[in-house]
């Protein structure tokens, strides 16, 4: 088959839609199928980011159209909102090009944006963050009608979990008929490594996986490592991708234990199992999540995860078997989670062999071939 896979941002393999975009192409292109990219590498270089944003549909729409034009695509695998504007053009494209098939159109979405807006909303509410005047002009408001289109104009749709697919189908009016739950995968570098060996209590490292933004709770995990780090002096705490500099994360941290407190604002993937050598807990207190591919990738690792209860995350793992599961925005809960895993070394250990076991599941060879499957039932 002949597969464009389309992606809102840069191509980048190390990072999160980017990266899950690259890698699945790449799982493609072995099982011997040509695949292209387009993203926003493939626009003008002088056009604004805001430019790209905005405009990216009506440049996906041409890159398509000339593709389907000269029989050389089968299968369009876009981002959310990508392709709607083709969408709606492909009728009229069909009837004028009659003796030519239109493209199988598949939307995928890498966390469904209503769920990310509400939990804003949340966040505002609360107070704990504040949104420009121009949310609403485009991210609150036009983007969301986008998706909705992309959404249900597909012919099949791909989202990350139950609560996704659930909320398209009822809020937004997808056929539940043309829905399909995916997973995503992990690199190949990160699966089966030697197993981790067994820590001792000397010395407790913490991982903090992503973007330090408030979508991704510090506004709850931040007090609770404060803390922790103040009462127990054998914790470490390492930040990883949070494409902030460390001057930024260390200024929410009483200056008397930052010194216990590493950052790395970005990093490339394969690093990942030399970042997160030592470590035993991979603090994941996020509101909102697609699938949470962190999470899968610090087990792989050996870590225990500590998790919200949000969807995404909780259907990667089970609590008190290869993870603890806390409530959202619960900064209490979050530090009497990782107080249980430092005081108790056999529990935390029996989480971390589990967890290690449960991340081998996630292969992007087998997943790339579920999907392909799942093309070929909706052509």
């Amino acid at each position: 088959m002949k597969i464009l896979l389309t992606i809102h941002h840069e191509l980048d393999p190390n990072l999160g839609a980017p990266g899950v975009t690259w890698r699945v192409g790449e799982e493609y292109k072995k099982l011997g199928h040509e695949v292209s990219y387009f993203s926003f590498d493939d626009l003008p270089k002088f056009l604004p980011g805001i430019a790209k944003i905005i405009l990216f549909p009506e440049f996906v729409a041409y890159k398509v159209a000339s593709l389907a034009n000269k029989g050389e695509i089968d299968i369009l695998d876009a981002s959310t909102g990508d392709a709607w504007l083709w969408a709606k053009l492909s009728q009229l494209w069909q009837r004028k090009k009659s003796s030519k098939t239109v493209p199988l159109l598949v939307t995928r979405s890498h966390g469904l944006e209503h769920t990310v807006h509400l939990q804003l909303l949340e966040e505002v509410k609360r107070g704990n963050m504040k949104l420009s005047w121009k949310y609403p002009l485009y991210h609150g408001g036009f983007r969301l009608w986008e998706v909705d289109n992309s959404l249900r104009l597909a012919n099949l749709v791909l989202l990350l979990n139950d609560y996704d697919l659930e909320y398209s189908v009822k809020q937004l009016k997808v056929d539940r008929d043309r829905t399909q739950i995916v997973k995503n995968g992990i690199s190949d570098t990160l699966l089966n490594l030697p197993m981790p060996k067994i820590l001792d209590n000397s010395k407790i490292r913490i991982a903090h996986i992503g973007s330090y933004i408030p979508r991704k709770g510090i506004h709850y995990s931040v007090p609770a490592l404060n803390s922790i780090l103040k009462n127990f002096p054998n914790v470490e705490v390492t930040f990883l991708g949070t494409i902030v500099p460390k001057e930024r994360v260390l200024a929410d941290f009483d200056p008397a234990i930052t010194d216990r407190i590493h950052v790395v604002p970005t990093y490339q993937n394969s690093e990942l199992p030399h970042l997160l050598a030592e470590h035993s807990i991979h603090l994941f207190p996020s509101l909102s999540e697609g699938f949470g591919l962190a999470v899968v990738e610090a087990m792989a690792c050996g870590l225990v995860p500590i998790v919200t209860e949000i969807p995404g995350p909780t259907e990667i793992v089970k609590h008190d078997f290869d993870a603890i599961v806390i409530p959202p925005r619960n900064t209490s809960a979050i530090e009497d989670a990782i107080i249980k895993l430092i005081s108790d070394h056999n529990y935390l250990e029996k989480l971390r062999t589990n967890a290690y076991q449960t991340a081998q599941q996630y292969s992007w060879s087998g997943i790339a071939k579920s999907t392909l499957e799942l093309y070929k039932k909706y052509i």
